[in-house]
């Protein structure tokens, strides 16, 4: 799948996902939306790729779903299970920007259990190792460093494999 991010001249920006198929599903960010969505958007394709996620986001989107699947209105009985770790994973690194430290994969596995018992699941084990962490994280720079490269309205481009297995 052939995921592009735009850099709008006016401070917006879009995410676009071409499917093997041809398909197109397309997102707009105004630009209050813009600067938080990119962020979360390329730590899902380092989450995703890096830990070889199958059914996170992006793997959803190549399969059929759409944007919209994921907002307010989704159904979390048909989301897949071994999908919620890519959204946990991604929404922890999205609290931990906001907090402004740095975690160890000892204190994201912390607010991982922490999470999922105040939403009321069950025991879960770690999300994500030291290495994994340290890995995830060196993909994240090396996108970040590609977007603040991209012009105002240019793209960045990026391709993504959707992995059979973890």
């Amino acid at each position: 799948m052939l995921i592009r991010i735009k850099k709008g001249n006016d401070g917006g920006g879009a995410l676009s996902c071409e499917r093997a198929d041809g398909s197109i599903v397309y997102q707009r960010q105004n630009a209050k939306q813009a600067g938080f969505f990119v962020r979360h958007d390329l730590t899902h394709f380092a989450v995703e790729t890096v830990l070889g996620h199958r059914k996170g986001f992006y793997g959803l989107i190549a399969a059929g779903w759409s944007f919209e699947d994921f907002g307010e209105k989704w159904d979390k009985k048909k989301y897949p299970a071994d999908a919620e770790p890519s959204e946990l994973i991604v929404g922890l690194f999205d609290a931990e920007r906001a907090s402004g430290a740095r975690w160890t994969a000892q204190e994201f596995n912390h607010y991982a259990r922490m999470y999922i018992k105040q939403h009321g699941g069950g025991e879960i084990g770690e999300v994500i190792g030291a290495e994994e962490l340290e890995r995830v994280r060196q993909k994240l720079d090396e996108l970040l460093g590609k977007w603040a490269e991209v012009e105002l309205g240019g793209t960045l481009e990026l391709g993504f494999e959707v992995h059979q297995g973890r």
